[in-house]
């Protein structure tokens, strides 16, 4: 149980960095981002064609991968920045799910639907808890998830950018009076939290179900994380991230048991939806 719970980290930690970067989105532009993935699932697949069928180096390839992330991610945020910028949470949101297919199906016209041979950028043991070998992976995405969280609070809260990017996300329209400019940081958030995915990603995906929709559909597990801090606190969505990994792991270790790590996330959703509608539900049934 505790080799498959460690395990489990190295996904964990690809969830708690995928759940800070929606908690972000829906912090400061007001969108559950559900191509978050899926860009940095394209970034990565174009890295490998990079490196396997034109023989650039491993580094530059994941390097323009991970900058095809960010870009991509840009070129959606300013899409919705500038047609969508009066829009409501859930139509903004609406518009990441047609990218998301939009992304799946174009990885699949480009690159086959074969996972694809990613080279990895860690390999081999870092330490043992109790005779179960911790991977180089595992603690690289558990020790990224916290520096992006901490990296993102001490900017939100110390610095003049973190203020302009509050008061924008808590007054839109008194910030642009103001002058602070709602566009430009609305597509840098957009970009910053697509780099970031984008580089989670090509750390976990040698060791992970790598076709496109198994990628791109970890925005799911990641959704989950974040709304156990309601897409609020960047703290309880990477303990979100981790311990849903980690069970996930520990399931998998079962036989009877292991088919069930493919729907604690939705069951997690599910939970937590219903958890937090208790007080309607309770006051609407007296």
């Amino acid at each position: 149980m505790l080799q498959g719970a460690l395990a489990g980290l190295a996904a964990g930690g690809l969830y708690a960095v995928l759940a800070v970067c929606l908690t972000l989105m829906s912090r400061l532009v007001r969108v559950v981002n559900f191509a978050q993935s899926a860009t940095g699932m394209f970034g990565c697949y174009v890295a490998v064609f990079l490196a396997v069928h034109l023989g650039v180096p491993s580094w530059l390839a994941t390097l323009a991968g991970i900058l095809l992330g960010g870009a991509l991610s840009a070129v959606l945020g300013w899409i919705v920045s500038t047609w969508l910028a009066e829009a409501d949470t859930g139509t903004r949101s609406a518009a990441t799910v047609a990218v998301l297919l939009l992304l799946i199906s174009l990885a699949f016209i480009l690159f086959g639907n074969k996972p694809q041979p990613f080279r990895p950028l860690l390999a081999g043991p870092a330490f043992t808890v109790g005779g179960v070998v911790v991977s180089q992976v595992t603690v690289l995405t558990v020790v990224l998830a916290v520096l992006v969280a901490l990296g993102c609070r001490v900017v939100l809260a110390r610095t003049l950018l973190g203020v302009r990017l509050r008061a924008l996300s808590e007054r839109p329209t008194t910030a642009e009076l103001l002058g602070i400019p709602a566009r430009p940081l609305s597509v840098g958030v957009w970009t910053a939290t697509g780099v970031i995915a984008t580089l989670a990603v090509s750390i976990v995906a040698p060791s992970q179900s790598n076709d496109p929709t198994s990628l791109a559909m970890l925005v799911v597990p990641a959704a989950a994380a974040a709304l156990l801090g309601g897409f609020r606190r960047l703290d309880l969505a990477v303990a979100g991230g981790l311990v849903l990994g980690m069970a996930q792991g520990a399931v998998a270790q079962s036989d009877r048991l292991s088919v069930l790590r493919y729907f604690l996330p939705f069951l997690v959703i599910v939970v937590l939806l219903l958890w937090t509608q208790r007080k309607e539900v309770w006051d609407a049934a007296r």
